[in-house]
């Protein structure tokens, strides 16, 4: 069985973003109001994966701002104990895993002693997070080696003997990745050896920065699996794809079908959580758990389909119709087909006529609600994109704004507006 999951944030699901704050503005009254929203922010993240059955979620590290640094001077452990008590009832409730994974900035064999002693306070910051919500010992802190600052082997070193500064929590609770420049898989299972802790496999990291000791992807997976103990809970890696735009290592912009079906081919009888990294976070986690679910039945596609529908319709009406026409047999469950059409339709290039074509169809749930200002707005705004004087988000935003005032839950439940 495998888990699919994604990290931090959710798109097109209201109210989940996080706030932040800069230490300029830093004040305790600040400090209350951004945690407050980002705990219910959280709380609403906990629901929505539960309502998708994803069962892998991150953590942002951002729930808390400045979480580790002495400029924050709110006890917010003490002040919000009983919003993380609730919150985590509900992840258990869900039987959902979670994680956090501290930043770059975050380097335990810094030759640096200030970096270190920063980066040790970091992790007691995301150790108390995944404490107050009484997460268990499979909810695990994912942590790179660091640099190599000209000696590899003396930074691994370094690592491994910061590595007994670390209270026993924290400890407890970390799993090294591999990384796409300095440090391989094989060098993290030489380090995780020693500290008797967890590897995760990273498949983007690994394809940039292969180890010179060779061996297939799925050799390393198992490689990892013997690191993972009961305690540990099941074996997690990190799956995603490159950017056809971006740097090596950039991440894509949606898991795509061709390519994540050869890798599930390889794992899918290995008992595993798999961490997407990707842009669109969820909708990737959804759409990987129901291209591979043997349980599920059309009704998904079509709850899927209701949301993507006018995305589609403005970037292709051929494919539009194609959807439509395959999930008319109620006794299939064309999962693949229907995902492989809708990133075809997605990758094209946005014409004109198209968008004009769907923000009419999207128009059409206001045309008879509208006050008159309210369509003089519209078609103004409407006629200017037309003539290309006008951007294509300045309509869309009237439209979101209607379907704020007026409830178009159809609407703004829909990927459309992101």
């Amino acid at each position: 069985m495998i888990n699919f999951g994604y990290a931090c944030l959710a798109l097109g699901v209201a109210d989940t973003q996080m706030k932040s704050c800069t230490m300029r503005t830093i004040t305790p009254e600040r400090l209350r109001e951004i945690i407050t929203h980002n705990l219910r922010a959280l709380m609403q993240l906990v629901q929505y994966n539960k309502e998708h059955n994803i069962l892998l979620f991150r953590i942002s590290s951002d729930l808390i701002p400045f979480g580790s640094s002495t400029v924050n001077t709110l006890q917010w452990q003490e002040e919000f104990a009983d919003e993380f008590e609730k919150i985590g009832k509900a992840i258990a409730d869900a039987g959902m895993r979670i994680s956090m994974h501290p930043g770059q900035y975050t380097v335990m064999n810094s030759p640096d002693e200030n970096v270190v002693n920063r980066a040790i306070a970091d992790l007691e910051y995301h150790e108390q997070v995944l404490r107050l919500l009484k997460a268990d010992s499979t909810s695990k802190i994912i942590l790179h080696v660091g640099g190599a600052y000209g000696d590899k082997a003396a930074a691994s070193k370094r690592f491994c003997r910061n590595w007994e500064r670390l209270s026993d929590r924290v400890r407890s609770r970390i799993v090294l990745e591999n990384d796409e420049r300095i440090y391989t898989i094989f060098d993290v299972l030489n380090i995780v050896e020693q500290l008797g802790i967890p590897a995760v496999f990273d498949t983007l990291h690994h394809s940039i920065h292969l180890p010179s000791e060779g061996g297939a992807v799925t050799d390393w997976i198992l490689q990892c699996k013997k690191t993972w103990k009961l305690s540990d809970g099941r074996q997690k890696i990190h799956y995603s794809q490159q950017s056809l735009y971006g740097k090596p290592g950039a991440h894509s912009k949606t898991i795509y079908v061709e390519e994540f079906l050869r890798f599930y081919k390889e794992i899918y009888n290995i008992d595993l959580d798999v961490m997407l990294e990707v842009k669109d976070k969820n909708l990737s986690a959804v759409k990987c758990g129901l291209m591979v679910s043997d349980t599920n039945n059309v009704s998904c596609l079509e709850r899927e389909w209701a949301k993507y529908k006018y995305s589609v319709l403005e970037h292709s009406p051929s494919a539009y119709l194609t959807i439509r026409a395959l999930l008319k047999d109620k006794y299939a469950y064309p999962a693949v087909q229907f995902y492989s059409i809708l990133e075809q339709a997605l990758d094209q290039p946005l014409e004109t006529n198209n968008a004009v074509n769907a923000l009419l169809h999207v128009w059409g749930y206001f045309k008879k609600v509208a006050k008159l200002d309210e369509k003089k707005h519209f078609f103004s705004a409407f006629d200017k994109y037309k003539n290309n004087t006008a951007k294509l988000t300045t309509v869309k935003n009237q439209l979101y704004k209607l379907s704020k005032k007026y409830d178009a839950q159809y609407l703004l439940q829909s990927y459309y507006f992101l």
